[in-house]
Order: structure tokens, then sequence, then C-alpha cells
């Protein structure tokens, strides 16, 4: 044991090279976690503990305050409670402190897992060329009442418009990588026919870019109902 950390267990995620001069470093049975963090230009670092399953999934704890409760958050979704202004480059935006250094999640080892399993994930739809089809979806404003639009190409994507979708208060000024305000005009009807489906361009719905339910638009850490089946059927 050093440091306090068994270096028995967790030791077949990563090698001690990959996890060198890593703050906050705990191994588990089947997961490693690390000290992590997310910087607004407004409210500074939040930080938090991010832990990596060999099943790809990954899970962070915030600690940005003594009383926060936000827990098993996706990247996404603490790198939006975070309050950071450019939104949706999780990857790029979530750090880790390595040799006492700010380094992007993207520039370390830790997601291997999670890459391996968007690449082979089952129930994944994708179109020609293999690139994953969710067509663009509208939420509607509740305070000024117009649709803005919300692209589902990735899976950061789709947790935006998860969580929009779920928020019976959802407002324009909530689109943080977007500057969006109520008195912005509403995209023009001839436009809205445009849903992004490979297929044809004014598709209403095939099976090509509706999807019912994949490891992309659906997230374990989330307790709505189609959440909930989806994880049911995946593991029955």
């Amino acid at each position: 044991m050093e440091n306090g950390i068994d270096k028995e267990s967790g030791s077949m995620l990563f090698s001690e090279e990959e996890l060198i001069e890593v703050s906050g470093l705990k191994k588990g049975g089947d997961f490693v976690e690390v000290t992590c963090g997310c910087t607004s230009h407004r409210y500074g670092d939040a930080v938090g503990k991010l832990r990596v399953f060999s099943n790809g999934h990954l899970e962070i704890t915030c600690e940005c305050t003594p009383g926060c409760n936000e827990d098993k958050l996706t990247p996404a979704a603490f790198e939006k409670h975070s309050g950071r202004e450019t939104a949706r480059k999780w990857k790029n935006n979530v750090w880790l402190i390595v040799k006492g250094e700010k380094v992007p999640l993207s520039k370390t080892a830790f997601l291997k897992y999670y890459n391996q399993a968007s690449k082979n994930g089952n129930g994944i739809h994708k179109a020609h060329g293999g690139r994953v089809c969710h067509r663009d979806e509208f939420v509607r404003c509740n305070r000024c009442k117009k649709e803005r639009r919300f692209r589902l190409r990735t899976k950061e994507e789709c947790r935006i418009h998860h969580d929009a979708l779920a928020d019976v208060n959802w407002k324009c000024s909530d689109i943080l990588y977007d500057r969006i305000t109520c008195d912005d005009d509403e995209e023009r009807a001839s436009r809205r026919v445009y849903r992004g489906c490979f297929r044809s361009p004014t598709c209403k719905g095939c099976t090509s870019c509706v999807c019912f339910g994949c490891e992309i638009c659906r997230f374990t850490d989330c307790s709505c109902q189609t959440c909930i089946d989806f994880i049911r059927n995946a593991e029955a």
C-alpha cells in the first residue's frame, strides 16, 4: 500500500505509467478515481472526483462547494453545472491535475475505455460512413414559446437535449453553448423541416434518424422512465 492506495485494486485498468503523478488517485475494485475540474471564466474552478470504469462509464462527484450534492454526473453534465461558458466540449474542458498541471481529459489515458465503448456500443444507429445518426430535435422555450433547435450528433449534445426536454421550465438563456435569448427570432418554418436525416433532408422520421434508445442518447445516471427502461432492456 502506498499513500493509502491499494496497488492491487483497479490495477488492471491502467498502467503505472499512465497513472504517474495524477492528483487524487484512488483505485477501486472496478474503477479508478482521480481529481478533476472544469474552469469557468465567471465562477472559477469547479473541482470534483472522476471515476473511470472498465465498461467505459464516466462518473463525476462535484465538490465545487461544501454544500453541493451533485454526484454521479456525466462529464457533460458536470461541465454545464460548473458554468463553463463554452460547453459541449467536455473532453477538452474537463481537466485532471498531472504533475501539478491542469491537463485536458482528452490528453490523458482516462478516455480509452469510454472511446472503446462508444466505438463498439450495441444498438447505436449509424448512417452511411459509420456516422451516428439522430435527427435534430426542437424544444419550446417556456418563456417566449419559441422553438429552438438541438443537434444530436454526439453523446454530449444528446444529453443537453435530454435535460432540456425534461425541464418544464427550460428557457432560451439556458443554452450555454450558443448566445440565444428570447429576443432572437425563431427559426423559419421552411428551415425547420430540415432535420439532419442522412436519408432525406426533409425526413419526418424514419428508422435511420429516429432512435428508440441507444448508448449515445440514454444515460445510466438519469432516473427518467425512458432511461430506466433502456437500462433494463440492455441488462435483460
